[in-house]
C-alpha cells in the first residue's frame, strides 16, 4: 500500500518539480499579475474562458488597463464585459500557477492550461500540470488561497 502511496505522490509532485527545475521559482515584487510579453495573461482574453471554454488570443486593438497590466480582448464585446466587472474575469492568484500557489510557490502559467470552476479562472504552469490540479483542484484552491493572501499582504 505504501508503493501505492508514494507512486501517486510521485505522479502528482513530478510535473511541478519539472515546472521548478525549468522555470524556477519567481517572486511577486510588485508583479501581482503575471506579465509575459507585455501583457496580461500572455495577452489571451480572459472573457472568452468564460464565454466560448477555450483560450483565445486577445489583439492590441482591444485592450484595457487593470491592476498595472495590459490586458488584451479578441473583441470589443469582451472589452466592455471586462471592464463592466474585471475582477469577475481576473484569473486567481494574479494568473501565476494555481498548483504552484497550492505550495506557495510563485510560477508562470500557461494560458493554455485553464480551468473555469466555480465561475473562476484558474491557469496552470502546463497541461500535465493542470491534470494533476484536476484530481484535487478543491483542496489546492483551499490551501492556495491561503499562500495568495500570504503573497500580497507582503507586498
Amino acid at each position: 500500500m505504501i508503493g501505492h502511496e508514494m507512486i501517486k505522490l510521485s505522479k502528482l509532485l513530478l510535473p511541478l518539480i519539472m515546472a521548478f527545475a525549468i522555470v524556477g521559482c519567481t517572486s511577486l515584487s510588485n508583479k501581482p499579475i503575471y506579465n509575459d510579453q507585455g501583457y496580461a495573461v500572455t495577452g489571451y482574453d480572459v472573457v472568452a474562458y468564460f464565454t466560448e471554454n477555450k483560450a483565445v488570443k486577445g489583439s492590441t486593438d482591444f485592450q484595457a488597463e487593470y491592476q498595472g497590466s495590459q490586458w488584451l480582448f479578441a473583441s470589443k464585446e469582451h472589452l466592455a464585459q471586462f471592464k463592466q466587472s474585471p475582477e469577475r474575469y481576473a484569473p486567481q492568484y494574479g494568473g501565476y500557477c494555481a498548483y504552484a500557489m497550492s505550495s506557495g510557490f510563485v510560477v508562470s502559467s500557461d494560458p493554455q492550461a485553464f480551468t473555469v470552476y466555480q465561475d473562476k479562472l484558474y491557469l496552470n504552469y502546463s497541461l500535465s500540470v493542470r491534470e494533476n490540479w484536476l484530481e484535487n483542484k478543491a483542496q489546492f484552491i483551499q490551501e492556495a488561497d491561503g499562500y495568495w493572501q500570504q503573497k500580497v499582504t507582503k507586498n
